[in-house]
């Protein structure tokens, strides 16, 4: 179901309850090139554990991607109870983008909000992860939403990684990503554009800018490399503190602005920097390493860690951001080779709820 309008809608924060988490299970080789092999494998590990708090929804390519899934996770002892596996096509597997953004309307139930992907305006074979969002109605039952701007009815280019809410109203988004020529999804639209859109869509009430992402990041700024709401009004900030460091200048800049800004409700933010960990390389490539790329899911915590001695800084960072969850690092210096970690290969199903709750 296709539909222009859906007044009062919001998106909720990562951390309200969850029906599910989707994914894509690994299968394009040039993401991880001569690393593809031992990716199925971490990618089992994060099902075992987010599938012991919620159910896991594993969209495979064809058939022959299913049989592997089926196969590492029986491999590998994940419960079958816990996740369920899916025969839809996709070029890539990063859900997070490609996948819909959940809202929650007035009356509770969640919608489905479809953005138009391109595959963040570099490459070329996107065809069908843009259809991702039509099976996740079909296997939902889910009423989704194919979101362009309310004035001129032109779809919107928009990647999941690219905002970040309080579930109240506020989102964070980087410079960097919407209003940069470099890989520009929607040339034509301007800061103003985005917030009215924003506001129609997510039910945002007030847009945070943040400057320029991580070094590294192929999206071009993605905000979930950089920085996540952990409460309303708390922001964690992936932080280097090496001035020698290619991150320093943009970490400082967005430190400021972070502190000059109000969320929503008029409150200024609470900053907890989040270290990085040491430049991880791939041969002349370096990657986007980021504890800030963790996910949230019902009950844990999942971070990715890379080896590193700032590991057991974040995933204690995280822990007293999350008291009442489990806080679980995955290893990630193989996965971060394809652009992205945890927060870039999940997309959250938001539990629906009674209007009055």
């Amino acid at each position: 179901m296709i539909d222009a309008s859906i007044p009062d809608r919001l998106m909720p924060a990562e951390w309200e309850p969850h029906e599910a988490t989707w994914i894509g299970w690994p299968h394009h080789e040039p993401d991880w090139p001569g690393k593809l092999e031992p990716i199925p494998w971490v990618y089992a590990e994060i099902v075992r554990v987010l599938s012991a708090h919620e159910r896991v929804e594993i969209l495979c390519a064809n058939e022959a991607v299913l049989a592997e899934a089926r196969d590492r996770l029986e491999r590998t002892r994940v419960d079958p109870a816990g996740y369920r596996l899916h025969l839809v096509p996709t070029d890539r597997v990063w859900l997070r983008d490609s996948g819909p953004t959940c809202v929650r309307t007035p009356d509770g139930r969640i919608e489905l909000v479809h953005w138009k992907f391109n595959a963040w305006a570099k490459y070329d074979n996107f065809a069908a992860d843009e259809n991702v969002p039509v099976f996740v109605e079909k296997i939902t039952g889910l009423k989704r939403h194919e979101a362009c701007l309310p004035d001129s009815g032109k779809r919107i280019v928009l990647e999941g990684g690219g905002i970040e809410t309080d579930g109240a109203g506020t989102l964070l988004v980087t410079e960097e990503c919407f209003l940069s020529d470099v890989q520009a999804r929607n040339p034509e639209m301007s800061r103003a554009d985005y917030e009215r859109a924003f506001s129609h869509w997510l039910g945002t009430r007030k847009t945070i800018w943040l400057g320029c992402g991580c070094v590294g990041d192929d999206t071009h700024g993605h905000i979930d490399d950089i920085a996540r709401f952990v409460a309303p009004g708390v922001v964690l900030l992936a932080y280097e503190a090496d001035p020698t460091d290619e991150n320093h200048e943009a970490s400082v800049d967005n430190l400021r602005r972070l502190e000059l800004a109000r969320d929503a409700a008029g409150r200024p933010l609470r900053v907890i920097k989040l270290p990085m960990p040491r430049p991880v390389w791939y041969e002349d490539m370096r990657l986007p390493a980021s504890y800030a790329n963790f996910y949230i899911a019902n009950g844990v915590v999942i971070v990715p860690t890379f080896n590193d001695v700032n590991d057991r800084v974040a995933l204690n960072i995280l822990a007293e951001a999350f008291p009442a969850r489990q806080v679980v690092g995955i290893h990630a210096v193989d996965l971060v080779l394809g652009q992205g970690t945890l927060h870039c290969l999940t997309q959250q199903q938001p539990a629906a709820r009674p209007a009055d709750a």
